[in-house]
Parts: C-alpha cells; structure tokens; sequence
C-alpha cells in the first residue's frame, strides 16, 4: 500500500477521469498511440488541485507536463511487459481483492459482524450446558439417537427437574460434568458460534437447545450477565502442589507472605521461592489475561480481578496446581471500536459464519452467470493430482488430450481444461494435504477466481468510482516498478556515477558558515537542564553518564542552519541554546564555527544522489520522447486551461 500511496501522491495520478464514459472522447495528448482525454486531465487536475490559487495558466500547464511525464514512464513499463510479470501479477490481484471487498454483500456482513461482535464485548455471560456427543461424521441413527436424548434431557429440566444433577449423570463433556455442567463466565469467539448465538441470544434462566455444534448436541441453561472487565495483569509466586508436606507448603506460602509485609523485595522471594519455571526470571509475571482465559483455576482468575491499585499483594490461596500469592501489575480496559475493529475484522474474516456468506455469494454469482459445469472434464483434470502437486512440482502430463476440452462456462464464455491447468502450475504450493483434496482446493479457488473476474467486469461497467480506483492501482504500481529501475536504485547503486555528478557540480555543493555541535533531544526538561550544567563545567564524564542512563538522544556533526529545525532560531556562535518542540526539549551545544567552503563528497553525498536521480530522469525522459511521441492538441488544450479556470 506504501509503494501505491507512494507513487499517487508524488504524480497526483488516479483514474477518476474514466467516470463520464463518451462514445468519442475528445483527446487533450496522446503518448504514442495512447490517448488521454480531456475528461479525464480536467478531472484529475480539479481533484488534486482544489485551491483557488491553483486556478492559473502556470499551475495548469506545469501538472500538463507532469501528467505527460507520467503517461510516458507508464507507456514503457507496459512496452516492458512489467504488468505481465507473476510479481506484478500478485500484487495487482491482491489490490484488486482489497478493492473489490467494499462492494461485495459479504463485505457489508464482515462490517455488521464486527459491530456485533464488539457490543457482545461489552459484557461477559455465563452458561451451563449438558453435552451429548454426536461427531460430525456420526452416522444418521447415532446422530438421531443424539438429538433423542438431548430432546428428553430437556423435557424432563423443563418438568422440574435439577439441570446440574442431569448434567454430573448424563454429559458427555468430562470437564464441566463434574461441576454441574458449569461452563463459568465468558465471553463472545470464546465459544463456537451455534453456542454463543444460543447464549447471547438468550436470558438468564433460559433453557435452550438441543443445540448442533461439531461436538453434538447441548442444552444450555444461560446464567448471569456482567460487564466485561476487560483484562488484567498480574505477578505471582507459586508453590507447586505435590512437591511437598501440604502443612509445610502452606506455612511456607504464609512466612513469604508476611516476609513481603515487612518490605523484602517481591523479585527477590520469586526468584528464591517461586515454582513457576516460565515466569520466575521475570518477576512472576504472566501474560495479561481476561475472562474464561483461566478456566480451569477459577480462584486466580476470581483473585486476580479482585485486586484493585497496581502493586496490592492478594493474601495466599490455593488452586488445583498449588499455592500463590498474586501482585496486580495493572488492568487494562476494554479498546475502543476503533483500536479493535481491525484485529476482530482479521479474525472474523475466517469465522464459519463468514464463510457461509462467501459460499452463498459463489452460489448466487454461478446462478447470476450461468454457470454451467462439464462433470466428465472436470474428474478428468481432478484425476490428475499426484505426490509432486504438493510438492510443489506438478507439471501437466504431456499425454492429457483434455486440455482444449470445455471446464466450465459462463454466460457462455468458455474456460477450458488448459486454462485450469496453467492456473494450477502458477498457483501450486508445497503443503502436506492429499494431493486430491490440494487439487479439488486449486479448482474450487480457481472457479471462484473467474466468479470474481465476471464480477469485476460487471462492476466496471455500471460502477465508474470502482473502474478509476483500479486504473489509479494498476498504473501506479507500474510507475513505481520502473523508477525504481530506472531512477532511484541506479542512482542509490552507482557510487561510480554519484562522484562523477559530484566533481562535475562543484558549484551545487558550497556552504556558507557552518557549526560543528552537539544536539540533545529529551521528554524531560530536568535532565536538560542537568546536562547543561555539566556541558558548561565541561565535566565530560557526568555528561556520559546521563547520556548512557537517562532517555536522550543526541547527535554531533558539522551542520549549516537549515539541516535541522533546533538550529533554526539560535545565534550564529559557539554557545549553548534551549528550545522546546511540542513535548521535545532540545539542547543545542555550539563548540565552534566552520568557514564557508566546499562540501565533501561525504558531507554532501545525500544532496548528491538526490541530484543525480533529477538527472537520471532527465535524461530519461528525453529518451522515452523520442520512442513514444508525444502530441498535444493545443486549441483543445487552451479549452481546457479556460475551462478550469472558469
């Protein structure tokens, strides 16, 4: 996206001028035989020039010669073939993806769940649940024989009877059984999605079900709500348990307890007494955690959300994995929509919900675009998946006579055998899939990519906004491609020519009176200051010293009054200068002038390569003139200069 953004706003170029479709646009320029209309130069010049200053002759004539240099970089990167290389290939498709999403309905059902999502955020719900097993693949009499039971299960919760006593009976869940079916607190992508609808949907009391999910089937009874509590942070000191006397252990657990009180040091007794190999070098401390994360040990979790000021010492309790003492490191709130929509978007993008909207997009494209499939050509090309396809290595059998044969169609234009073939050599990647099922996954990703060319051609021809943010994508991933070759890696890798443009422009490389000092960037105003006081007593080691130990940058080097802001507003001498930026202070340290004089090659290497591109380019240009002539109507131009101004 860098690289697009890149090159956009550099050339102000996109392709909104493809908006007002004319049978015979008139031509403000052509480049070589490329035509560029008046439409579309008046457009892109209003868009990115929308100041009123920007209204006159000089303006418009200068992005003319601009938008004429563009056109010629873009010309020789299609005479190139750069937009038909895999590199180009992938990038653009993956633009194309991106811009096409906004105008897909499963777009607009990503969008609505991601707000869904976020608001079941907001609180945490808690549930109990008896599970009867049925597996996926179970066959149709043990999954009805499943539902039977979860049915009856019901019935007799609904006529009175106690849900946690069915649950310890007859759950196939051996976690929560035990508990009554008690599934505690948690909240929303903690649960497969079949079950937290039920959940959420529900209200407390509520006993709901029979519920499929891929472990069978469950009746839930839905517990309380709360608000969410976001996550915290804690330190702690374990005793395992079993690794000794259980009187001992918890004695032990009191005398560290009480050593803290009394102001040991809480990272010394971890490091002596904690069992705890992951966190016992760290302080105790564990990963930040919300609700449902600690499940199985429900009283940390219960502790840890108790303490309320970072640094309280909970008192010593006991878990099934030993004993502990918990310090709250700090608790952390909820994130804002904004903050979170794009990790939940990322997530939910592969949620079974989502991909059930995506395979009933495919459906809906097939029937809009007549999809119509040749069963027999399709086993014949499934067929010929072997070991090397998930090797990465696969290559069509020089024996398959198919490949001319039609694959599929759609609204009767034809895609054959070949083109599925081409499209698996390109695409294949090495995995460890059974080379059948990695074929069937090549075919149905290739079916769905020509849905979405279909589409594509569809969306071009009645939505103008989606056909100029394609060409603005499409060309400016060719005009980075070809300077990058062209201009900036040459003149970034040619030393050889860098100190050739050097000495052959000593007159671009003098500088007036320049200063060779020191300048200090800190957030404290106090270390400064502190570090002031020793530049003036010039007492270098205690000047060391806080550099190494406290947050500051600095940097020494000989500079002219333009190379950085801090030296902007300082007397022109040796001395010492204070100054603020935003939150920065600044300390400016003059130790002595420089005369005016001639740049060295090093000093003036930066400014050197950026003028060396300018002549790259230069030289360039008038190359690509001369291979790709360009014409400019100059009565249609003066048109279009009176018509912008108007």
């Amino acid at each position: 996206m860098t690289r697009i953004l890149l090159a956009a706003a550099f050339f102000m170029v996109c392709a909104a001028g493809f908006a007002q479709k004319k049978a015979k646009p008139a031509v403000l320029f052509t480049v070589g035989k490329e035509k560029i209309s008046v439409d579309e130069f008046i457009y892109l010049y209003k868009k990115n020039h929308p100041a009123k200053e920007d209204l006159t002759d000089q303006k418009i004539n200068e992005y003319l010669d601009l938008y004429v240099n563009f056109k010629l970089k873009v010309s020789e990167a299609r005479a190139r073939g750069i937009d038909k290389t895999p590199e180009f290939t992938k990038e653009y498709t993956s633009y194309k993806d991106e811009l096409r999403k906004p105008f897909l309905p499963e777009s607009k059902i990503l969008d609505s769940l991601v707000a869904l999502t976020y608001n079941r955020l907001q609180k945490e719900v808690s549930a109990a649940h008896i599970l009867i097993e049925a597996k996926q693949d179970a066959s149709p009499d043990d999954t009805l024989r499943a539902y039977n039971t979860a049915v009856s299960l019901k019935n007799q919760i609904l006529a009175g009877e106690d849900f946690s006593a069915k649950a310890s009976l007859y759950s196939d869940d051996t976690y929560t059984k035990t508990r009554g079916g008690d599934l505690g607190y948690f909240t929303t992508l903690q649960m497969v999605s079949p079950f937290e609808e039920a959940v959420y949907g529900g209200k407390p009391g509520d006993i709901v079900g029979p519920v499929r999910t891929s472990f069978g089937y469950h009746i839930i009874k839905v517990g309380e709500t709360r608000p969410a509590r976001g996550e915290v942070e804690v330190s702690h000191i374990m005793l395992r348990a079993g690794n000794r006397d259980e009187a001992k252990a918890k004695e032990l657990i009191k005398d560290i307890h009480s050593r803290l009180f009394k102001g040991e040091a809480w990272d010394d007794l971890v490091k002596k007494y904690s069992e705890d190999p992951g966190s016992k070098d760290t302080g105790g401390k564990l990963r930040p955690f919300g609700v449902g994360a600690l499940a199985k040990i429900p009283e940390f979790d219960a502790v840890a959300f108790s303490l309320r000021t970072a640094g309280e010492i909970s008192e010593p309790f006991q878990t099934a994995f030993g004993w502990h003492i918990v310090r709250l490191e700090k608790k952390i709130p909820l994130p804002s929509f904004e903050e979170s929509a794009p990790a939940l978007k990322n997530r939910l993008a592969r949620d079974p919900r989502v991909q059930l909207s995506k395979q009933a997009l495919t459906l809906k494209l097939k029937k809009e675009y007549a999809f119509s499939e040749n069963e027999a050509t399709r086993a014949k090309v499934l067929a010929l998946a072997d070991s090397a396809l998930i090797k990465a290595k696969w290559k069509t059998p020089g024996s398959f006579a198919a490949g001319k044969e039609v694959l599929f169609t759609l609204k009767g234009q034809k895609v054959t055998a070949h083109d599925f073939l081409t499209y698996v050599q390109t695409s294949q990647r090495m995995n460890s899939m059974a080379p059948d099922k990695y074929m069937e996954l090549l075919y149905n990703t290739f079916t769905e990519s020509m849905l979405s060319e279909a589409f594509e051609k569809k969306l071009t021809a009645t939505n103008p906004e989606f056909e100029m943010l394609l060409k603005e994508y499409y060309e400016g991933i060719l005009l980075f491609d070809i300077m990058e070759k062209e201009v900036w890696k040459k003149a970034s890798d040619d030393s050889v020519g860098q100190r050739k443009f050097f000495d052959s422009h000593p007159e671009l490389y003098k500088a007036g009176e320049r200063v060779h000092a020191s300048i200090y960037y800190s957030d404290s105003k106090e270390v400064i200051d502190q570090l002031s006081k020793h530049i003036a007593a010039n007492d270098s080691v205690a000047v060391q010293d806080i550099l190494k130990n406290k947050n500051i940058y600095s940097e020494t080097g000989t500079y002219q009054r333009e190379d950085r802001p801090a030296l902007r507003d300082i007397a022109w001498k040796p001395g010492q200068y204070h100054s603020q930026n935003a939150n920065t202070h600044q300390l400016v340290a003059v130790w002595n002038m420089v005369a005016p004089g001639a740049l060295s090659f090093d000093d003036a290497r930066a400014s050197v390569i950026a003028e060396y591109q300018n002549e790259l380019e230069k030289k360039w240009l008038a190359s690509l003139r001369k291979k790709y002539p360009v014409k400019v109507n100059d009565k249609t131009k003066k048109d279009v200069v009176e018509k912008i101004k108007s």
